[in-house]
């Protein structure tokens, strides 16, 4: 069983690879409904939405939910194979 910080094969793990998803008119925009990234081990949500220039958007309504949960605390820090999703204000009636 591997330690923490270290995959299968006992090296020590300093990067992990997400997924970031876009919905609705955020697709659209980003030209993309889904992108994968490869980040430094302990990257946090705050530093993700700053590199990839999304804070932006965050600020103006849409919300992130990592894994299937929507996060209000941006300062987690993301594992690996996580999920990030940005969900576009929903309108309608």
């Amino acid at each position: 069983m591997p330690r923490s910080g270290m995959d299968n094969s006992g090296l020590d793990v300093k990067a992990v690879k997400i997924k970031l998803l876009f919905f609705g008119s955020l697709a659209e925009s980003m030209g993309q409904r889904e992108i994968e990234v490869v980040l430094i081990k302990g990257t946090t949500i705050n530093q993700l939405l700053d590199r990839f220039q999304l804070s932006d958007i965050v600020n103006n309504g849409v919300k992130v939910a990592v894994n299937g949960e929507i996060l209000q605390n941006h300062d987690e820090i993301l594992v690996d194979s996580s999920e990030v999703a940005f969900l576009p204000p929903f309108s309608g009636g």
